[in-house]
C-alpha cells in the first residue's frame, strides 16, 4: 500500500472529526436501552437509521437483522458490507454493538442523550460505549471512499443492539446469518485503554458467577430483647460468612490464582495508579484505593477474582424491628480470573462457605443461572503486527496488552465460534469514561486518534492478512 496514500486518507479523517461528532451526536439522542421494554422501540429505531446511513455512506447489503426463538423477538442487529477489494483481500469483520445502559442515576451533571462537551471530553450515555467506538470505523471508511473511492480491504459490519443486556441471542444471529460473520480478521470495539495517550490491546476478562448465599436458623422472627444472646443470628451469620472471602484490605482471598511474571510485569507498567483509581472510581475525597502490596493495581483488577455483594434479604431502615429475623440471605457476585472456570469458582466457594456454620445456622450456596466465561487470549500472528504498526502511526506507540475487570459475554462466544481468527479488542474507553455510570464520556483525542487508527489498519490489514 502506498503509504503517501494512507496519509492523505488520515489527514482527511482528521478534518472530518467535527462531522464524525455530529453524526455521534445525532445517535446518542435516541434512547436505545435495551433492558427496558419501553425503549425496544427506541433500540428498532436506531437500528435502521444506522443501515440507512451505511446504504448512504457506500456499504452494500445494509439490513436490520432479526431472529425469533421460542416466541421472543431478539433485539435487532445491523448488518452491512463492501467487498470492492476483491477475493484477493481479507474480509474484516467490524462488531460493535448500538444499545445503551439505563440511565436512572441521579448524579448525570447533563442530560444522558444529548451530547455535550466540557473540555477535552464528550459527554452522553453511550458516547464511549459502545457508539464512539464502532462510528469510528465509518468516519475512516468515509475517509477512504472521498479520497480513493474505495477501501484497501473488504469490509463487514456487525453492529448488535442487546450487548448490554447480555447478548443472549447473538449466536442464533450467527447460525441464522453466517454470512455476515464470514471474515478473516474480526475487530471487536467494545474495549478499553489504560490511559488517554496509550493505546490498549484486550487479551483477557474477567468471567462472573453469580450465588445467593442464605442462612436459616428459627421457624419465625422472634423477639431480640428476650432471645437475643441465645438465639442464632442468620443476619450475624451472613456477614461471618462474607468476612471468610476477603482478607484485611477488603480483597478477595479465597481462588487466587498464579500470574505469570510477564502479565506481573506489564501490570506494573500500566499507568494505573492512586490519581486514576481515585477519579475513575469517583473515591470520596478522604477515602483511599485499596493499597496494592504485592501486586500491582492492574493485576488486582484484571487478574484477580472478586466479590462484590449485590443485594441482601436485611430489611431497609423504614422496616426494621427489634427482632432476630429467622432467615438471611445475600446476593453475591464473584468475578473470575482470567482462565478461572465457573465450576471451579463454584466449588472453592461451597468449601469456604458450607463448613463450620457460624453460631450453627443452616447455610446453603445456590448458583445462579447466566454464567459469564472468563476468556484468556495470545495474540500473535501478522494480523497484531499490522495492528501494531497502524496504532505506532496514529498514537506513537504499540499497542499495550490488557485486561478488562469486567465481563463481556460476547467475547467468549467469539472465542469460542471464531477462535481461528485473530480477534484484536480495541475500542475508545479509558478509565476515566465511566461506562455504565453517570457522566459517561468520551475523550475526543482518544477518538481523534482511533479515527486515524483505522485507516492505517485497513491499510496494514490488507497487506498483511491471507484472505482465506
Amino acid at each position: 500500500m502506498d503509504t503517501t496514500v494512507v496519509t492523505t486518507v488520515a489527514e482527511r479523517v482528521r478534518a472530518q472529526l467535527p462531522a464524525a461528532l455530529d453524526q455521534l451526536r445525532g445517535y446518542l439522542t435516541i434512547p436505545a436501552i435495551s433492558c427496558q421494554p419501553a425503549n425496544h422501540a427506541d433500540v428498532r429505531r436506531l437500528a435502521e437509521k444506522i443501515r440507512d446511513d451505511l446504504t448512504a455512506l457506500g456499504m452494500a447489503r445494509a439490513r436490520v437483522l432479526d431472529v425469533t426463538v421460542e416466541g421472543d423477538v431478539a433485539m435487532p442487529a445491523v448488518a452491512a458490507e463492501w467487498m470492492g477489494a476483491g477475493p484477493g483481500k481479507p474480509t474484516v469483520l467490524i462488531y460493535g454493538h448500538l444499545d445503551l445502559q439505563p440511565v436512572g442515576e441521579p448524579e448525570w451533571a447533563t442530560s444522558p442523550h444529548e451530547m455535550v462537551q466540557k473540555g477535552d471530553r464528550v459527554y452522553a450515555r453511550g458516547v464511549s460505549d459502545d457508539m464512539g467506538g464502532w462510528l469510528s470505523h465509518l468516519a475512516a471508511m468515509k475517509a477512504w471512499f472521498d479520497v480513493t473511492g474505495s477501501l484497501p480491504c473488504n469490509v463487514r459490519l456487525l453492529i448488535e443492539g442487546e450487548e448490554e443486556i447480555g447478548s443472549p441471542y447473538l449466536e442464533r444471529f450467527i447460525d441464522a446469518y453466517p454470512d455476515a460473520f464470514e471474515a478473516d480478521v474480526m475487530v471487536l470495539t467494545d474495549c478499553e485503554n489504560p490511559a488517554v495517550d496509550v493505546p490498549g490491546l484486550t487479551v483477557s476478562l474477567r468471567g462472573l458467577l453469580e450465588v445467593e448465599l442464605t442462612c436459616d436458623a428459627l421457624q419465625a422472627d422472634v423477639h431480640s430483647g428476650i432471645w437475643g444472646g441465645m438465639a442464632p443470628d442468620p443476619t450475624l451469620a451472613i456477614f461471618q460468612l462474607v468476612n471468610r472471602l476477603i482478607d484485611g484490605d477488603g480483597r478477595m482471598k479465597v481462588a487466587r490464582v498464579p500470574v505469570d511474571e510477564a502479565r506481573k510485569q506489564a501490570g506494573r507498567l500500566v499507568p494505573l495508579g492512586p490519581d486514576t483509581v481515585r477519579e475513575g472510581a469517583h473515591l470520596l475525597d478522604d477515602v483511599s484505593p485499596l493499597p496494592e502490596r504485592d501486586r500491582s493495581a492492574a493485576e488486582w483488577v484484571w487478574w484477580q477474582p472478586a466479590v462484590t455483594v449485590l443485594a441482601t434479604s436485611i430489611p431497609p431502615v423504614e422496616k426494621k424491628k427489634n427482632a432476630i429475623r429467622r432467615r438471611c440471605s445475600a446476593t453475591l457476585s464473584v468475578r473470575l480470573a482470567p482462565g478461572q472456570t465457573g465450576d471451579e469458582m463454584l466449588a472453592a466457594l461451597r468449601e469456604t462457605l458450607l463448613v463450620d456454620p457460624p453460631q450453627g445456622v443452616r447455610v446453603t450456596l445456590e448458583a445462579k443461572p447466566g454464567w459469564g466465561q472468563s476468556w484468556l487470549y495470545t495474540p500473535q500472528g501478522p494480523a497484531f503486527e499490522a495492528a501494531d504498526r497502524a496504532y505506532e502511526r496514529a498514537w506513537g506507540r504499540k499497542l499495550v496488552q490488557i485486561g478488562i475487570g469486567g465481563t463481556i459475554p460476547f467475547v467468549a462466544m467469539f472465542g469460542r465460534r471464531f477462535g481461528d481468527l485473530p480477534l484484536i479488542l480495541n475500542g475508545v474507553l479509558d478509565p476515566l469514561s465511566t461506562a455504565h455510570g453517570p457522566n459517561e464520556s468520551l475523550h475526543l483525542g482518544v477518538f481523534e486518534k482511533m479515527l486515524v487508527t483505522n485507516v492505517w489498519l485497513y491499510a496494514e490489514l490488507a497487506d498483511a492478512v491471507k484472505a482465506k
